[in-house]
């Protein structure tokens, strides 16, 4: 896959997936959980995020027979913009 993906948690709590070089572009992806999925999930609920959308990543690099590669994605980090 062309470029690198930045997983950022918004400020309403939902995670999403953007492209790292679109700072202001509009998220890719976007995984919003539940408040009672939050509580069941604890603070674990970031990392599993995190392994939904690569994982969703690389279902598309293999469909579109792209390899892609952890290191095309930057850490998660918190959003500071407002939605």
């Amino acid at each position: 896959m062309a470029g690198f993906f930045e997983i950022v948690e918004l400020s309403n709590g939902d995670v999403a997936l953007r492209r790292a070089d679109e700072q202001d572009g509009e998220e890719l992806v976007r995984i919003q959980f539940s408040e009672e999925a939050k509580a069941s999930l604890q603070e674990h609920h970031l990392d599993i995020a995190r392994v939904m959308l690569e994982a969703g990543v690389r279902m598309v690099g293999d469909l579109s027979g792209m390899e892609v590669d952890t290191d095309d994605f930057d850490s998660l980090e918190q959003e500071q913009r407002l939605h």
